[in-house]
């Protein structure tokens, strides 16, 4: 029979199981015939029938050293297989969290998939939360946090996508933690959609503790944006886990890189404050070829501080070359600010300072498609 069961575990595990069954209850009643085995080694098994390496096992064995048979394993495979994990996934997952070989199979993980369903979850979605969340899978009380997030969050795309990067939410307190958060974000002005946009970019802000996120909002009104404005969700963003003294040596930098006085940083921080977390490398290289190069004040990149935003090779310099072809052979109508190119999307770009002048300048376009990729001539062809 443990030859038996060797040989159908690996064939589960690398088929493509069918929506419309499932192999455990055929399966459960097979393995139910298999003893336990007195020469059972975690670490073989991790190998063999879990598809870990022999490192990744070594480091995870000593969590299942309790077990002495493989029949809560196998059920726990034939579960994963049956919801369409792959042999490779399924390793992921049993590396990630060797503990869901331990699960209860029909007490737990089968009552948890038809929870998720009920909510609307499809399979794939199911399968795709347990690779990257299975440690919270095999927990029952998932489901009720699930039914929370989904709404909140919007979509099941847009909760998948921070527990993907490794965030803890699922684990978080949803009474004590995570609603007060929520409440006061509300209090602040934030709508539903500007919460499921903190919870995708920052999904920390949404399970710190209230007193910290408190702090979170102290320091961007802090920093001149107020509750209730436009941009105050955009200012939690940048300073949700920066210290006051942080926030005052980045300001002193911008102030220092960008030529700016207290008062134009002050405008600058309150406009844009994604410049707090900008690189530094980066806005000492766009505020160079802004005003060196370009020619602008720093009082007028202050009041229009996305400047700083943009990419230097992909969208500044390109724009400008454009720009100072169509002004230097008297092209444009009337004068236009550097700005008004520059925050115009491609579409609009393309629409307005490209394709009405194909016939005065037929090399505009695919000189400009050239300086998007990097290949800048030293100046525009004119003829």
């Amino acid at each position: 029979m443990l030859h038996l069961r060797n040989r159908i575990l690996p064939h589960l595990l690398s088929a493509t199981p069918s929506p419309s069954t499932s192999p455990l209850l055929s399966l459960d009643r097979l393995l139910s015939a298999v003893s336990p085995n007195p020469s059972f080694a975690v670490g073989d098994y991790l190998v063999d029938t879990c598809g870990l390496t022999r490192a990744q096992a070594l480091k995870v064995s000593a969590t299942l050293s309790h077990l002495k048979s493989p029949a809560k394993p196998d059920a726990v495979l034939a579960f994963l297989a049956g919801l369409g994990l792959s042999g490779a996934d399924v390793a992921a997952v049993v590396a990630r969290d060797p503990k869901i070989l331990c699960a209860a199979v029909e007490k737990t993980l089968s009552p948890v998939l038809a929870g998720l369903t009920g909510l609307g979850l499809s399979q794939a979605e199911i399968a795709r939360l347990v690779s990257f969340a299975p440690a919270h899978f095999r927990l029952r009380s998932v489901v009720s946090k699930i039914e929370y997030y989904l709404p909140l969050c919007g979509s099941i795309e847009n909760l998948l996508q921070p527990l993907k990067q490794g965030s803890s939410i699922l684990g978080s307190d949803l009474e004590r933690v995570v609603k007060p958060n929520v409440n006061l974000l509300a209090e602040c002005g934030l709508g539903a959609c500007d919460i499921a946009k903190l919870f995708i970019r920052v999904p920390r802000i949404l399970y710190a503790k209230p007193a910290r996120v408190l702090e979170m909002v102290a320091c961007a009104e802090g920093i001149g944006v107020p509750r209730g404005s436009g941009m105050f969700r955009r200012a939690l963003q940048s300073v949700a886990f920066l210290s006051k003294e942080k926030i005052a040596t980045r300001m002193d930098y911008l102030k220092k890189t960008v030529r700016w006085s207290d008062a134009e940083v002050g405008i600058a921080v309150s406009k844009g404050p994604s410049v707090l977390v900008t690189s530094k490398d980066m806005l000492k290289r766009r505020s160079e070829f802004l005003i060196s190069e370009v020619g602008l004040e720093p009082a007028y990149i202050a009041r229009r501080p996305s400047l700083l935003n943009y990419s230097l090779e992909g969208r500044l310099r390109p724009r400008y070359y454009v720009m100072k072809f169509l002004t230097e052979n008297r092209l444009l109508k009337r004068a236009m600010c550097y700005y008004t190119f520059v925050k115009a999307t491609e579409m609009e770009f393309l629409d307005k300072f490209i394709c009405p002048y194909k016939e005065a300048a037929p090399h505009l376009a695919e000189d400009y498609a050239a300086a998007c990729k990097g290949e800048v001539p030293t100046r525009f062809r004119f003829t």
